[in-house]
């Protein structure tokens, strides 16, 4: 299915499960990854509006909307049925979820840094966004590919459907409405910008 945007406006009445609106979100996030992988390959100081516009999707986009359904709903939702959080998938999920947390601290420092003209953050600013594009394609795969596959198999059918509007009310809550919206068209933007890159 393609994302939602692309036919209207978002709504969770059109998914049938919580993993597809998750899945669906890993596809603007990648966009995103790929924008970020454009720009490490020009110079980081004429680019900062772009870095920063980056940083704003990922913290809240990425972050905030995406991981935190997944801590605060979908997570705790398979481990009330059978599956565990230490020693398997999920607490691995969680420590890639902390793990992309650093990674993007370390960014927004090294970005304000740059804008203060300390430009002893490139290397920081370059290497921590290496290091977040690698894991978070990874995460992605083994979220699309396994996690999200035990969900859909230990999670019976009324709670999922119960579980998508926690996903829509959490967000509405969390982030205010039109969220989907608002990050689809950074990632327009920030593609359309990179694209000659």
């Amino acid at each position: 299915m393609e994302y939602a945007h692309m036919h209207g406006a978002w709504g969770y009445h059109q998914f049938e499960k919580p993993t597809e609106v998750l899945s669906n979100e890993h596809r603007v996030i990648e966009r995103v990854l790929a924008a970020v992988e454009k720009l490490l390959a020009v110079p980081p100081v004429p680019s900062l509006s772009h870095w920063k516009k980056a940083l704003e999707f990922i913290s809240n986009f990425a972050d905030q909307c995406h991981h935190l359904k997944e801590e605060k709903l979908l997570f705790p939702a398979m481990e009330a049925h059978g599956i565990p959080r230490e020693g398997g998938p999920i607490g691995v999920m969680l420590m890639e979820h902390e793990e992309g947390r650093s990674h993007v601290r370390a960014m927004r420092a090294a970005v304000e840094g740059l804008e203060r003209g300390d430009t002893g953050g490139v290397e920081s600013l370059l290497s921590h966004a290496r290091g977040y594009c690698r894991l978070l394609k990874e995460h992605i795969q083994k979220e699309d590919e396994i996690l999200f596959r035990i969900a859909n198999d230990c999670i019976p059918a009324g709670e999922q459907t119960a579980l998508l509007k926690s996903f829509e009310e959490h967000e509405t809550r969390e982030m205010g409405a039109g969220v989907h919206e608002k990050y689809l068209a950074i990632a327009q933007d920030l593609e359309a910008a990179l694209n000659n890159k």
